[in-house]
């Protein structure tokens, strides 16, 4: 039995079934189905032979910013993942109250502050292209370079790639399982509609968690050889995929991949059931 009862737990209640959450949460949706497809763009860009802009969530906001009243765009993304922020933090401090074991609901909340923290990263991104800080910086390898320089950072480097790994076979999992669609409501689910966003759904979460998991094998591999260039982030990783046989032909396939996952955000924002 839970130990959280009383007053805390009924403000608890009210924080976690509130309509402004249910507001934050669907535009923070809105948000993140706007950087995917955009992520998804630029894969497909980039198997088409134009490698200047980078296939990744900041290279996403970057070509979003260089739109018509793109600065405004930009920060309307910030604003919406920071939304997330709120719903996911949220969830982590009170939510999943209707698990009956302990450890089932802390294991959904520790997910829960995972998710929290991706999406301020991106919020930091996107005010960083927005005030027109997002250039600076040397990139993935670099961080890791200086991780490796800690005790014991090719260990957390490794402990890094395989966090990434596990995030990408979740994704796989939830793809097989369809457990995507528990937070979408009756008339998400049902009819043609439901089929669509099915589809969208799975074909979303397979391109992402394949992706991930390149993602996360270039952090193993770069703890195992020392070689701080061996990692990189989702940019790479598509690249990694276009240097393939059939690289073209498969990185397209997951450029389309994330764009159904952005698509399947909109159909998540229009039928939200927290």
């Amino acid at each position: 039995m839970s130990g959280e009862t009383g007053r805390p737990s009924s403000a608890a209640r009210q924080v976690e079934q509130s309509d402004w959450l249910d507001r934050a949460a669907q535009a923070g949706l809105v948000a993140f189905g706007v950087v995917h497809l955009l992520i998804g763009w630029l894969a497909i860009q980039l198997a088409l032979g134009d490698r200047e802009g980078s296939a990744d969530s900041k290279g996403a906001l970057q070509q979003l910013a260089e739109q018509p009243l793109g600065t405004t765009l930009v920060w309307l993304v910030a604003v919406g993942m920071l939304l997330l922020v709120v719903w996911k933090a949220a969830d982590a401090a009170v939510g999943y109250r209707e698990e009956s074991e302990d450890s089932k609901r802390l294991r959904k909340r520790l997910v829960a502050a995972g998710k929290a923290v991706l999406y301020a990263a991106i919020a930091v991104s996107a005010i960083k292209v927005a005030t027109g800080s997002g250039s600076s910086g040397g990139g993935t390898d670099s961080t890791t370079a200086e991780v490796m320089d800690l005790p014991g950072g090719q260990v957390l480097v490794g402990l890094v790639g395989l966090g990434i790994v596990a995030v990408g076979v979740a994704l796989l999992v939830m793809a097989w399982k369809e457990s995507y669609l528990k937070h979408l409501d009756g008339e998400g689910r049902s009819g043609n509609t439901g089929t669509a966003y099915r589809v969208l759904g799975r074909v979303g979460h397979v391109a992402k968690g394949i992706a991930l998991g390149i993602v996360g094998g270039l952090f193993l591999y770069a703890a195992v050889t020392h070689e701080p260039k061996k990692s990189g982030g989702l940019d790479q990783a598509l690249v990694k995929v276009l240097d393939q046989p059939f690289g073209p032909v498969l990185l397209t396939a997951m450029g389309l991949g994330f764009a159904a996952y952005g698509l399947f955000c909109f159909a998540e924002a229009r039928h939200l059931d927290r």
